[in-house]
């Protein structure tokens, strides 16, 4: 996870969007425990509470669930459940200013594609060299 915080948002916020990133991109799957508000705490040099509000918001999304004196969990169907989220939040939030881009600039979709199968082939190969 990054170790830089901005100004934007709240620090619970920006971790539990870190959280949530590790469970979109399969870092965090369903039934693994989530690093425990101790270690967060002092990797990110942030107060424990603050750990603890970002992993309660997560608990009150139903995305994680605690299981008395063993950590927080993932739970089943968490990623789904984001990936409808994040994708409606996506179409609604950013695609309009995509779009708008994309004709101001007059991209066609033939273009599109190509830069997508172009960063697709890069970015597999940054993953393989890791």
């Amino acid at each position: 996870m990054n170790h830089e915080w901005h100004n934007s948002q709240p620090i619970y916020r920006q971790l539990r969007d870190r959280v949530v990133a590790m469970i979109l991109d399969g870092v965090l799957k369903e039934g693994d425990p989530l690093p425990s508000v101790r270690n967060v705490a002092a990797e990110y040099r942030v107060n424990p509470l603050t750990v603890l509000k970002a992993y309660q918001g997560l608990v009150t999304e139903q995305l994680v669930e605690t299981k008395r004196g063993l950590g927080m969990f993932v739970n089943d169907g968490a990623r789904n459940l984001l990936l409808k989220g994040e994708r409606q939040k996506f179409l609604t939030e950013q695609w309009p200013r995509v779009a708008a881009t994309i004709q101001r600039l007059g991209l066609t979709p033939d273009e599109l594609l190509k830069a997508a199968a172009k960063h697709r082939s890069s970015s597999n190969t940054a993953k393989k060299e890791h």
